[in-house]
Order: C-alpha cells, then structure tokens, then sequence
C-alpha cells in the first residue's frame, strides 16, 4: 500500500520514504519520487527561486490512528460571516468600479438602444459586492475558501 502517487510520473510513493516537495507555497501540495521529477515540474511551472525539500512520508501506523481517531481535528475550520444579507459591510475594502464601463455602455447601447448615465456603474458595483458577499457566505458556510459558480443564485 502506498502513501501517495508522484505528481509527475504517477510512481508510488511508500509509507515512511523520502520524498521531494516544491519550495513554493502554490505547489505544495504536489509530492514527487525523486529531484529528476521535481525538476520537470520546475521547468514547466519555471520557478525563478524554486528548490526541492526532502521530506519523508509519514508512517502507515500513525495515518492509521489519526484516521480512526474520533478526536481529530477538523479538516477545515467553519468561520461565521458577521455580514448580513443584502448590506455592504462596512469596512477596508476597495470602493473603486468593478464594471467595465465601455462593455456595459456598448451591450446597452446595442441591445437596447439606450444610453447608460455614469451613476449605473457605482450601483452596479455595490450589487456586485452584494452578491459576491453572499456567494462567500456560502462557500464559508460549507467550509470552502474559494467562491464557485454554485454559490451564485
């Protein structure tokens, strides 16, 4: 039984071996057999300041025991949103227009036949932030920290 597979030549990578990682924080979660393959990642990822570290697997029994422990910690931490739904928080974040000006002038334009004052853009935005906040709010409620198209009703 293996720990983990390479993430370059799909070798097995056994309980309790050495093993390689990428020195970025993106890669990270990425395991390799050996350098040669940590360095085909390197050349396709072409890290600038990337170097592999030995690491060394963990043991079958202890994976075992954390993973019929009934006290082991949680995977993921639940954080509870103060925001309520519908208000813009208030707080430091940008202010600036999110929407492109000249796109949502010219769909107006063309498909309507009207014009777009300059105050649409400043309303739009806050009904942007509205519902990226919300969207957030339920990828937080289930434990994720990236927002999905799902998330948008």
């Amino acid at each position: 039984m293996t720990w983990r597979k390479c993430s370059t030549c799909k070798n097995e990578i056994n309980y309790s071996s050495k093993y390689q990682q990428c020195s970025i924080s993106t890669c990270r979660k990425w395991a390799f057999c050996s350098v040669d393959c940590w360095d085909t990642h390197n050349s396709v990822m072409n890290h600038r300041n990337g170097w592999a570290e030995e690491n060394i697997s963990p043991d079958k029994m202890s994976t075992d025991v954390n993973a019929s422990s009934p006290e082991r910690s949680p995977r993921r931490i639940m954080v509870q949103s103060k925001n309520v739904a519908g208000v813009i928080p208030k707080g430091n974040y940008p202010r600036e227009v999110l929407i492109v000006v000249s796109k949502l002038k010219a769909y107006v334009k063309a498909r309507h036949d009207m014009n777009t004052s300059a105050n649409v853009m400043e309303r739009l935005s806050d009904m942007v932030r509205i519902i990226c906040d919300e969207a957030a709010e339920k990828a937080q409620s289930e434990g994720r920290k990236t927002i999905m198209d799902r998330d948008f009703q």
